[in-house]
Parts: C-alpha cells; sequence; structure tokens
C-alpha cells in the first residue's frame, strides 16, 4: 500500500499525504510547500509517507 501512495505523491503530493494522515497539519504543510515548487512537495509528501 505504501508503494501506491509514493506514486501518489509524485503524481500529487498532498493526495499521497491526504491518503497517509487525513486533513492534519501535514497535508496542509504540503498543499503549502507544493504551492511553492512542486519538488518540495514530493520531498515533503515521501518523508511523510516513509516516516510511518
Amino acid at each position: 500500500m505504501d508503494l501506491i501512495r509514493i506514486i501518489f505523491a509524485v503524481i500529487l503530493p498532498p493526495l499521497g499525504v491526504f491518503l497517509q494522515v487525513g486533513l492534519g497539519k501535514h497535508f496542509w504543510i504540503n498543499i503549502i510547500l507544493t504551492l511553492l515548487g512542486y519538488i518540495p512537495g514530493i520531498v515533503h509528501a515521501v518523508w511523510i509517507i516513509a516516516k510511518k
């Protein structure tokens, strides 16, 4: 299941974070990072998914 979340995280980082933690603070942080730059959003999303 983590592989699917990582694939979603690369395509659309907030979706990968949402599937992992829901609408928590990490989701909103990832939205901001993705808007500021796509790569920081991907890095944050993969980190959140790999951490759990």
